[in-house]
């Protein structure tokens, strides 16, 4: 398993933890080269979505993963974490409706949580 998907795989688990709401993983490997994954998550509300970041934060962190930058944590509606390899979008439900990222890398794979195994 390459280290990327090792990431994908402890990131998406905080995710969960702080109950995000519709995980997606997106393989975008064959579409671009700024990252090998996107993790699209949303929450109820700006607190939920700054938990969310903030557990992802501390869960890569431990492994030894820095995240590079970390965009629009204050505001709490969209929050970009670049970790490199993958990057992870946090979303209050309004905002990930209206930027609708899946479809704008739909060129990207949907990966189920089989694939993740």
């Amino acid at each position: 398993m390459s280290e990327a998907l090792k990431m994908v795989k402890m990131a998406k688990k905080a995710l969960e933890d702080k109950k995000a709401q519709d995980i997606k993983v997106i393989d975008i490997r064959e579409v671009t080269v700024i990252a090998d994954y996107f993790l699209i998550a949303d929450g109820a509300n700006p607190n939920q979505v700054q938990a969310m970041v903030d557990n992802v934060e501390e869960v890569l962190g431990k492994a030894g993963y820095e995240c590079r930058q970390i965009e629009g944590y204050g505001a709490g509606g969209w929050v970009l974490m670049d970790y490199g390899d993958i990057i992870v979008h946090a979303f209050s439900r309004e905002d990930r409706l209206f930027y609708d990222l899946e479809r704008i890398w739909r060129d990207g794979k949907l990966l189920d949580d089989g694939e993740l195994e």
